[in-house]
């Protein structure tokens, strides 16, 4: 596959950046962003081949800015025809408008990734029994298991962007991802657990041996501890979250709010408190593109932004935001290579990366020793945020209770019931084993999907609200 996008286009170089220019005359900012995208899926339950699926597609998005507005056409089509029908169709935004065309985003020497490309290798046959050996040893383990999917997926997207100032840069992006969930039961009583991993990397990770069984072991593990699971006491009480997934809570809880778009807006919880303490002293917060392999890691943001490590809460202080062009122009701020988006047919926006909690220097068995009654909480699964009022819900996939310093029984149903802001100010402890998830991130913005990272220490968090099955 040719990675030089703009030489698929019916026109010769000098000719597409003549065109771009036009189209994006009179505006802010704006770009012509290019993408070729490849996606290979393969899933097994049960003992057989369940579904697959593989797909390939590619277009073109043009984008103007023109101060809070934004004309925005996109086309499956890489043609100079289609191209000039979507100058047609932006242009609208720019009529009458006489804009100063921002000046192009700094160049980076950094490439992250190789051209390799990580679909067809290994072969289709070396995958799918991958996916047989991770059930028939799943079945071997225990003879509780009464059901076991695996699934395997890998992506590659050759992104290109042109500005209208000539600017062009290219980034190459491999993912590949491995999940395996499983079912326990006993009598009429059933759990599950599942572990997800992957990354911008190679399937040559996942096929050895040792790392697919150790996943395998830990979702067991899980479905066997949920299947010894009583209900959840509720009440308000001391929680400890567990390093690493757990910041999926920060990242939904905090990290949304810190985006340019809604704090631009006033529509965040954290809006017009710059420079304020939001958080508990000790607790800093970054956001952080550039750690290699991570599923939220890019060379570049979708406007060509390189990505960067930006401080967002610092020893408990807001002292920053995560910022797309436009946002930050329009806020007088810099951007701050946030500015992703799904694919060709979306608009970028502000959005995360590899989101975590740096760590403190407390031991975990520390954290969990100064609480008397309360909740562990070890894996997340879904929940709720409103970005307005910073009011969050989330549900525990495993959790245990704590009971004088000790870990107790597995709970199940246990609910945490907060606010983003004041649940950063309950935090009073802070462990010193920060660790990113295991590559599994997914985060939905506005209809759109993009891949990212989450990680945090162990914490201990005094009186939250619990949530509770226990009657």
């Amino acid at each position: 596959m040719n990675t030089d996008l703009l030489t698929l286009f019916d026109a010769d170089e000098a000719t597409m950046q003549r065109l771009v220019a036009e189209a994006l005359s009179g505006a802010d900012d704006g770009e012509l962003y290019m993408e070729h995208a490849q996606a290979e899926s393969l899933s097994f339950d049960n003992g057989r081949l369940k579904g697959g699926s593989f797909n390939t597609e590619q277009g073109f998005g043009l984008r103007a800015v023109a101060g809070e507005a934004v004309g925005y056409a996109h086309a499956g089509d890489l043609s100079v025809a289609a191209l000039k029908r979507a100058s047609d169709a932006v242009g609208a935004v720019t009529k009458g408008y006489s804009g100063s065309y921002a000046a192009a985003p700094q160049r980076t020497n950094k490439k992250f990734y190789s051209d390799e490309n990580p679909i067809g290798s290994p072969t289709f046959e070396e995958k799918v029994k991958l996916l047989t050996d991770v059930d028939a040893y799943l079945r071997g383990k225990d003879a509780k298991v009464r059901q076991v999917t695996a699934s395997v997926a890998a992506s590659w997207q050759v992104v290109e962007i042109l500005r209208a100032d000539g600017h062009r840069v290219r980034d190459i992006r491999p993912m590949t991802r491995l999940n395996i969930s499983v079912v326990v039961g006993d009598g009429d009583r059933q759990e599950s657990g599942s572990f997800g991993t992957g990354g911008r990397i190679g399937f040559g990770d996942f096929l050895t041996e040792g790392s697919w069984q150790n996943g395998a072991d830990e979702a067991l593990r899980q479905a066997l501890v949920n299947l010894e699971a009583i209900d959840t006491p509720a009440g308000t009480m001391d929680v400890v979250l567990g390093s690493g997934w757990p910041g999926v809570m920060l990242h939904e809880a905090v990290g949304h709010g810190l985006e340019g778009d809604f704090n631009r807006k006033k529509t965040s919880a954290f809006a017009g408190l710059l420079g304020q303490m939001v958080a508990s002293p000790g607790v800093t917060v970054v956001d952080d593109g550039t750690i290699d392999n991570r599923r939220g890691s890019i060379t570049i943001d979708d406007e060509g932004t390189p990505s960067g490590y930006n401080v967002l809460i610092e020893n408990g202080k807001l002292v920053g935001y995560m910022q797309d062009r436009q946002n930050a122009r329009l806020m007088g701020m810099k951007p701050t290579g946030n500015g992703r988006r799904q694919g060709y047919a979306h608009v970028p926006m502000p959005r995360m990366t590899n989101t975590y909690m740096l760590g403190g220097d407390k031991t975990p068995e520390e954290i969990i020793a100064s609480v008397k009654k309360g909740i562990y909480a070890v894996s997340f699964g879904g929940g709720q945020v409103d970005i307005t009022s910073g009011k969050f819900v989330f549900g525990c996939t495993e959790a245990y209770l704590i009971e004088n310093g000790k870990i107790g029984a597995p709970v199940k149903g246990a609910m945490l019931i907060g606010n983003g802001p004041d649940a950063m100010k309950r935090v009073s402890m802070i462990g010193n084993d920060m660790k990113l998830d295991t590559g599994i991130g997914n985060c939905g913005k506005g209809g759109q999907w993009v891949p990212v990272g989450v990680g945090q220490p162990h914490l201990r968090m005094d009186q939250v609200t619990v949530g509770g099955t226990q009657t």
